[in-house]
């Protein structure tokens, strides 16, 4: 079982990747794999039309993370995607990259289960939450909640180290979900009710939101 999160700042060690890190701990605890993909800080393509991905199934363009990233998509379990807030919404150059992942590969993501973080200074947080779940939403994936939107606030990693209920809100107790991580690798608890869990036994990988985190360590 594995969990793909995508740092989508151009800062690779900054805030987004450190409520990223919240949930990697989260799931680590639960005997979850991860990997954080950093998109990088360099220029990258925005989709231009040409449909070629349609017949190909990745992106035309091979110079920037895209098509790497589309393949650990696929791959992955499920998948957690964080942004930076920048005047209200995402980084432009992640969105450049969903754009193009969504569109090439968007069906083979049905089902699999995801989650948004986003980091802002001040405000815009709900905003630009709100757009990284339009990419769930469209391809049918189950949109794995919390007790409150899944922001963090600080303009340095070691401020978002300060917000206490912000992290708390990154770090999901997998028994919360009532998750039996051997089972869901063997495919054995897919698609069924979990007692004392919420949904699916696929909602129950992604032990992503709550209030595990002890407000003493941050």
């Amino acid at each position: 079982m594995k969990v793909l999160l995508i740092n989508g700042s151009p800062n690779e060690q900054g805030c987004t990747n450190r409520a990223l890190t919240e949930v990697a701990e989260a799931l680590h605890r639960e005997g979850v794999e991860t990997e954080i993909f950093h998109i990088g800080n360099r220029p990258v393509w925005g989709c231009n039309g040409c449909n070629a991905c349609v017949k190909l199934g990745r992106c035309v363009h091979d110079d920037d993370p895209a098509n790497s990233l589309m393949e650990r998509m696929k791959e992955a379990d499920g998948i957690v995607i964080g942004s930076p807030v920048y005047y209200s919404g995402v980084n432009g150059a992640l969105c450049a990259i969903l754009d193009r992942v969504f569109y090439a590969c968007g069906s083979q993501l049905t089902g699999k289960p995801a989650a948004a973080v986003v980091s802002a200074r001040r405000s815009g947080t709900t905003a630009a939450f709100q757009r990284l779940n339009q990419y769930f939403a469209i391809k049918e994936m189950p949109v794995v909640t919390s007790q409150y939107w899944n922001n963090v606030h600080g303009y340095t990693a070691e401020d978002v180290e300060k917000d206490a209920e912000g992290l708390s809100d990154h770090a999901y107790p997998c028994e919360k979900h009532g998750v039996d991580a051997e089972a869901d690798r063997s495919g054995e608890n897919r698609g069924t009710p979990v007692p004392g869990g919420r949904g699916t036994a696929l909602y129950g990988l992604h032990p992503l939101i709550s209030r595990t985190i002890d407000p003493q360590k941050t």
